[in-house]
């Protein structure tokens, strides 16, 4: 039987807010990667929102929720918690790494660079130290419980497969290869999907 969306349609001041709030957060982006996160006020993101300062605070009260939203548009443009899930139903190892380094190259390529906006705003700001810390404590939970069933259901080591996974997913090994080595973030998902596949299907 198809699933049904219940959910009840957005009035047109919904949607506007929706759109209002989007569009901030992807000023306040950029403003953060040109600027720097310390540097870039509110009532800056406002101007470049074309906005009321008023509707920034708002919105997200202060710039660390504007960082949270940030995140959360991470995941959604990569795509990544659904090929995690599509991998999941796959009954080959091998093509579940697959995946999984696509889904990686797609997490990195949509977000690596705002890692950055990430690390000077923990050194600016202990809160946004915290919301750095939670992000990437997140991401190693979050994999790491999916790398050991992976590994657990295939009979293999789990605490092995989830290390090896977490060391070479990491957002400075892709800026290593694709920034300073100018790989292709295609070569880049080749190079992750083999390697994986060499140390944990082999």
């Amino acid at each position: 039987m198809p699933e049904v969306n219940t959910a009840a349609p957005q009035t047109h001041r919904q949607r506007q807010a929706t759109a209002t709030r989007q569009l901030i957060v992807d000023r306040a982006a950029e403003l953060f990667l040109e600027h720097g996160y310390a540097s870039t006020t509110m009532d800056a993101i406002a101007t470049q929102a074309g906005v009321a300062v008023s509707t920034v605070y708002n919105a997200f009260t202060n710039k660390r929720g504007i960082l949270k939203a940030i995140r959360e548009t991470w995941h959604q443009e990569s795509g990544q918690r659904e090929l995690f899930r599509q991998a999941g139903t796959e009954a080959r190892l091998a093509r579940r790494l697959e995946l999984a380094a696509h889904a990686t190259r797609r997490q990195w390529e949509t977000s690596a660079r705002m890692m950055t906006v990430y690390t000077a705003a923990a050194a600016a700001d202990p809160e946004a130290a915290a919301e750095l810390a939670e992000a990437l404590g997140g991401r190693r939970t979050n994999l790491g419980r999916t790398l050991r069933a992976w590994a657990t259901e295939f009979g293999q080591d789990p605490e092995r497969a989830a290390a090896i996974f977490l060391a070479t997913t990491r957002a400075e090994v892709y800026l290593e290869l694709v920034e300073e080595w100018r790989w292709s973030p295609q070569r880049y998902e080749d190079w992750l999907a083999e390697t994986l596949k060499v140390q944990l299907a082999g």
